[in-house]
């Protein structure tokens, strides 16, 4: 005789980026294996791959392309999906600011980590009179880089621009458009060496006010006794 199946309860959460309810279950052992092994192999690949099986299979939202979500969805959806799997607080080690050595350990619950949009964000980067640019969030490829790159080389000019130019949706004015579906990478890096500083600068502030993963706690140092407040930010902070 077979062994029963064991139900598995299913959650919801909104996707900060478009406001949609999706529904989703807390990963399995046999993923969370896949999951330790690849964070173990600290091989870039192997871990793309598993956290985007993971994402797959734990979605239950017919429709959702992991691929194609911002990098804070993922973020937001990952540690959701950990909290109802693992434990629904973590124990989080914070250094105290004002001196900037001490360490004290912090529970944070999962629920009441959130993703922080600014007023001034917008996708849409006004060029001149007449072109505007607008952008799409770095995707999947671009989470696992900026949370499991074990590599110790700091990110190069060049690598900041491809990850720019990665991100360029369209460019259009009143009457016609120029998609970046249709560029070549080095199209589309060289087109942006054409624009002067201060457009550059306006396109930094896209990256620079695009919703994060954001959390607030008091903290007291117990050696000073001064309470000070440490914002953590991206999900390595919750993890790291």
């Amino acid at each position: 005789m077979p062994l029963p199946k064991i139900a598995t309860p299913t959650h919801e959460l909104v996707l900060p980026s478009t406001g949609k309810k999706i529904k989703y279950r807390p990963f399995l052992v046999k993923e969370e294996k896949i999951l330790i092994l690849a964070l173990e192999s600290e091989n870039q690949k192997q871990i793309t791959e598993a956290i985007k099986s993971t994402l797959r299979a734990c979605i239950e939202t017919k429709g959702i392309k992991v691929d194609d979500l911002p990098t804070f969805d993922i973020e937001y959806v990952f540690l959701n999906i950990r909290g109802k799997s693992v434990g629904e607080s973590l124990d989080v080690m914070i250094t105290c600011p004002d001196d900037g050595k001490t360490t004290i350990e912090s529970k944070i619950y999962i629920d009441e980590i959130k993703v922080e949009k600014q007023k001034d964000h917008s996708r849409d980067v006004k060029l001149d009179e007449n072109l505007t640019l607008r952008m799409k969030y770095p995707s999947l490829n671009q989470f696992i880089q900026n949370n499991f790159d074990f590599s110790t080389k700091e990110m190069s000019f060049q690598d900041s621009m491809d990850i720019i130019a990665s991100c360029i949706d369209v460019v259009f004015n009143a009457d016609e458009s120029w998609a970046a579906s249709d560029c070549t990478k080095k199209e589309l890096n060289s087109w942006l060496e054409t624009l002067n500083s201060s457009q550059f600068k306006e396109v930094e502030k896209f990256f620079e006010t695009m919703p994060r993963l954001k959390h607030t706690v008091k903290v007291v140092n117990p050696n000073t006794e001064v309470e000070s407040e440490v914002t953590l930010e991206g999900l390595t902070s919750f993890f790291g």
